[in-house]
């Protein structure tokens, strides 16, 4: 176990960068190139790591977010997504929109990760309708 207290240092590191430079990284591109940033096929360096601890780390990393706080959930969305992939995991990311807000002038959306089915990063707000999930496997991965 001489490789943990490592690998939970490269892991930590990783996350403060990506989480710094995601927000010039992905800016106001669009939908797809967002998307880029939660990879379907990852390497899995932080095999080993526990999701609890990743999730804990993820959220602790974006408490007291300097830019995108319009988009915190998508901030928030992206690097759990990408680490929990990264440590071997089988997330979802989930996205839905606020059905009071389809009139509205600007649309009110949301985005939160499941593992198992469960929200594990952030989770769906009430009233919200759920538009599409971006999930490795195909049968899995469907507008709802």
């Amino acid at each position: 176990m001489a490789r943990a207290p490592f690998l939970r240092a490269l892991f930590r590191t990783h996350l403060w960068l990506s989480a710094r430079l995601m927000p010039a990284l992905i800016g106001r591109r669009d939908f797809e190139t967002v998307l880029k940033w939660a990879p379907l096929d990852a390497p899995t360096p932080y095999r080993g790591l526990p999701s609890a601890y990743i999730v804990t780390r993820v959220n602790r990393t974006v408490r007291h977010p300097w830019l995108m706080r319009d988009r915190r959930c998508l901030r928030e969305g992206l690097l759990g997504f990408r680490f929990l992939r990264m440590a071997g995991f089988d997330p979802e990311l989930r996205f839905g929109v606020d059905s009071k807000s389809m009139h509205a002038p600007r649309l009110s959306a949301h985005c939160w990760v499941c593992l198992d089915g469960k929200p594990v990063v952030s989770d769906s707000l009430p009233g919200m309708v759920e538009i599409y999930r971006h999930h490795a496997d195909a049968a899995k991965a469907r507008a709802a």
